[in-house]
């Protein structure tokens, strides 16, 4: 790695040390707005067992992400989002994906 490379990485990680210690602040942050996982479920008028289903998560991290105690991130925060504003794409990737299904599976 050449030195002026590795000496910019260094400086990075520096910030990102002085960032996480509460001594600078990072140059942008990013809001997430709280998904109401309840009401994009009723929105498509399932139980938990068959958004769950739907999703292809477990009942049990539908409801920790429903009650609260848990909060989805990364693609299933992604996919949630999808759900609520394009709800059409959603059942027509799951339409698909049914349909596609190899037969004995």
């Amino acid at each position: 790695m050449k030195e002026e490379m590795f000496a910019e990485l260094v400086a990075s990680v520096r910030e990102g040390g002085a960032i996480l210690r509460g001594e600078t602040s990072p140059a942008r942050t990013f809001v997430m707005n709280k998904l109401d996982i309840k009401c994009i479920r009723e929105g498509y008028k399932l139980s938990q067992g068959q958004f769950a289903s739907l999703l292809g998560i477990s009942i049990s991290t539908l409801r920790n992400w429903e009650q609260g105690r848990r909060t989805p991130e990364g693609p299933a925060r992604v996919l949630l989002q999808v759900a609520a504003k394009h709800p059409d794409a959603l059942w027509d990737a799951v339409r698909t994906a049914i349909l596609q299904k190899p037969s004995g599976a």
